[in-house]
């Protein structure tokens, strides 16, 4: 990369947030650069769903089309990590370990990571019959023998949801708080299973999921595995920037952090916007796409805002009657 280079926007983050933004900014005739570290959080699941017309396609497979299709627009994608930035005059320069990229204005899609609980075989299974979300795997594993791992008080909600997938839920105390007697009585009505004990390892036959441990020792069979893990963020791009991270509450109860954003993915920060998961933690990958769009259309308003008012003041400076 040359030090001089730069671009009307530049993008980090080459998920599908990212790479809508890119693609409104480039049909908008913005020159763009994409910076994506290449390690998308969903990679380790089978498909994205809920993306109307793109159901099932898996995540790597999709990332790759939505970069073929900002590389058709004229768009640069390029595989880097973003480690800082800095403000330059009323724009940004991102530094990378490929050299600084220069760019009137910056969107960051960079996402959340996965906090994990450290229990053996978990992991090896995430984003296949370990899963989180409802919405994105329980059509998948409707019908099995499910288990939701107690790690938060949201975990009982997960519960709740699940049973509308399958008939077979037991619920794992493991290390989480207490289940309050409203949401105990619910789930107990609801034929969920409540088993106490901390679950110490996912069991494993066969390549899949065959059950938990716990730490007495007894094993309970299940086929899949509900584990709500917390919503974490971290952008050393934003935190360079000045950009407070805030906590993510549900159902009264916080489980997570994000770097807070409004309309556009706009921040407190001129000239920066925000979309996906690392300013909306619960959006899916079709309503990550839709805030990139909104975002590169609000920084490309931002834009000929500035433009505009360059213009006005250079047709001010000329005599009357010449065009500027």
């Amino acid at each position: 990369m040359s030090e001089n280079q730069s671009f009307d926007a530049a993008v980090v983050g080459g998920g599908a947030a990212g790479l809508a933004a890119a693609v409104a900014l480039l049909r908008a005739r913005r020159t763009v650069v994409v910076l994506d570290a290449g390690n998308p959080r969903n990679a380790p699941a089978h498909g994205v769903h809920n993306f109307l017309t793109r159901d099932g396609v898996e995540p790597l497979e999709l990332q790759r089309l939505g970069a073929e299709e900002v590389r058709r627009y004229g768009g640069t994608v390029r595989t880097t990590t973003a480690t800082g930035a800095t403000r330059t005059g009323t724009g940004f320069t991102v530094e990378t370990p490929d050299g600084p990229v220069g760019a009137r204005r910056l969107v960051v899609a960079t996402g959340l990571v996965d906090d994990l609980p450290p229990i053996p075989g978990l992991r090896e299974r995430w984003g296949n019959d370990v899963v989180h979300c409802p919405y994105c795997h329980g059509y998948e594993v409707a019908g099995q023998p499910l288990g939701v791992l107690g790690l938060s008080g949201l975990s009982g909600h997960q519960a709740w949801l699940f049973r509308q997938w399958s008939e077979d839920v037991t619920y794992f105390t493991h290390t989480g708080p207490e289940l309050d007697a409203g949401r105990r009585e619910e789930l107990l009505a609801r034929g969920v299973r409540i088993v106490d004990g901390e679950v110490v390892e996912v069991v494993t036959e066969g390549g899949a999921l065959a059950g938990v441990r716990l730490a007495d020792g007894t094993v309970v069979a299940r086929r899949a595995l509900v584990v709500g893990v917390p919503l974490r963020v971290h952008s050393p791009v934003l935190d360079a920037l000045g950009l407070a991270r805030e906590p993510v509450v549900m159902g009264g109860f916080a489980v997570g952090e994000r770097y807070p954003s409004g309309v556009g993915g706009a921040t407190t920060v001129p000239g920066l916007h925000l979309a996906g998961n690392v300013t909306d933690p619960q959006a899916q990958v079709v309503t990550a796409a839709g805030a990139g769009l909104m975002a590169g259309a609000a920084v490309n308003a931002d834009l000929i805002a500035e433009e505009t008012a360059a213009a006005v003041a250079r047709y001010r400076l000329t005599p009357a009657g010449t065009p500027a």
